[in-house]
């Protein structure tokens, strides 16, 4: 069962994001002061006395706006409404009522959901204050001042009180980072998996700009997908907003079990590309390169050979790579994209048992010797898998200094021949111990 849902709306810049990031425990809404910086539907899970819940932030709802981006955002509050089992509405104790905020509370009783009428910015109560949103006629209204973290615990107290019963294990979920370069398609391709406008798609670049966690299942199994901003080139990031967006998209690479690299096959893979496959490289992910746009090439019997050609000239650093072609807008194989997850998760967390591992790396050695240096040569005593996420395997050897690169790669060739570990990198280290030991 999926955790209840609590959903953040108001007009914008009145401290839901502030209010999310205090909850959170963490900064995942980006927040700053001008209005429209939340573009999305925002999702964390968390916990208030022992019962968890997923809240979401929205963006700040205008509905006056004939801005294409406010309609949008408005949409997407309209979701998060829908599909919310409580709601916070968020005010302005600073600026005092707005007009906009008795549209949003028509909006929000015709819901029929349970609302609780936030006051935000109140850093120093008095009644007198919050008398005048009596007047929206949704209940007690509730005096906070996120940024000081007073009164956030009396509104959970209020939230949680409306959960339905047996709702406090949380979700476990298999979480995938979509990632890649502006306008690849990765909100697209996230929708097209979701069947639903989960993320705003429009036609310029960086319209995502936060890192959007989404909970669904496929049968009985469960996912989180996280849609990310675009990760340009650090020397075309002159905004505050698009520097942090960036950050959560490599947070989001950190916090997850797969990553889903988007590569527009129409550019080609692209230097940016190549960086961002090798960060998640170095993170130790498992990952399938997505070749999106498929739709857009003109093909032939050897259209995927020579992409492919392609792709192991560039990715040379990482050539246990899995990657799958498909078109996000018209929906081709993108029904493949679960399973080639799956796939590449089972392999970074498969288990070499030990006496096969020694047999293995036993005969390696015999077959091609360690090379001398000084005289002396690596003995290889005993070797084990000693962690998953990636696979990561330990040989006890005479001398740690013994080990040259290209033996060690020789090494992880022989795992890989022997074992599938397509989609994940692996990791082998050195131990020293005496020949005595």
């Amino acid at each position: 069962m999926a955790n209840p849902l609590i959903a953040l709306v108001g007009r914008p810049n009145v401290g839901k994001s502030t209010f999310f990031n205090k909850v959170a425990g963490r900064k995942i809404s980006i927040t700053e002061d001008r209005p429209g910086v939340t573009r999305d539907r925002l999702y964390t899970d968390a916990s208030w006395r022992d019962k968890h819940f997923t809240m979401v932030d929205t963006g700040g709802i205008e509905l006056k706006s004939e801005d294409i981006m406010w309609k949008e955002i408005a949409k997407q509050a309209d979701v998060a409404i829908e599909t919310a089992d409580v709601i916070l509405f968020f005010t302005d104790g600073r600026e005092g009522l707005h007009p906009s905020d008795y549209d949003v509370a028509d909006i929000l009783r015709r819901s029929k959901k349970p609302v609780i009428l936030v006051v935000n910015k109140i850093d120093e109560y008095s009644p007198d204050k919050i008398y005048e949103f009596y007047s929206l006629g949704l209940g007690e209204p509730f005096a906070v001042s996120a940024e000081h973290s007073q009164g956030i615990g009396d509104v959970l107290d209020e939230a949680v009180a409306h959960f339905p019963e047996n709702t406090n294990e949380p979700v476990p979920s298999l979480k995938i980072a979509v990632v890649g370069k502006p306008n690849a398609g990765k909100s697209s391709l996230v929708n097209r998996i979701l069947g639903s406008e989960r993320s705003i798609v429009t036609p310029m670049a960086g319209t995502t700009r936060d890192a959007i966690d989404t909970l669904f299942y496929r049968g009985d199994k469960a996912y989180t997908i996280i849609d990310t901003a675009g990760i340009r080139k650090k020397k075309n990031v002159d905004d505050d907003v698009e520097y942090y967006s960036n950050m959560r998209a490599f947070d989001a690479v950190r916090r997850s079990d797969v990553c889903v690299l988007v590569v527009d096959s129409a550019e080609g893979l692209t230097e940016q590309d190549v960086k961002i496959i090798g960060y998640v490289h170095e993170q130790g992910k498992p990952s399938v390169i997505v070749m999106n746009k498929w739709d857009l090439i003109e093909k032939d019997t050897h259209t995927v050979n020579k992409f492919e050609l392609q792709l192991k000239e560039d990715l040379k650093f990482m050539d246990y790579y899995k990657s799958i072609y498909i078109s996000a807008k018209t929906g081709q194989r993108v029904e493949k994209l679960i399973a080639a997850v799956e796939e590449v998760y089972a392999h970074a967390t498969f288990r070499v048992p030990t006496g096969e591992l020694n047999d293995l790396i036993g005969d390696a050695v015999r077959l091609q010797e360690p090379p001398s240096y000084q005289g002396r040569r690596m003995r290889v005593f005993f070797s084990s898998q000693v962690s998953v996420c990636p696979p990561l395997f330990v040989l006890h050897v005479n001398s740690e200094d013994l080990l040259h690169f290209s033996y060690q790669r020789y090494l992880e060739n022989t795992i890989r021949r022997a074992y599938d570990f397509t989609g994940t990198p692996i990791k082998i280290v050195v131990r020293e111990k005496k020949e005595e030991e």
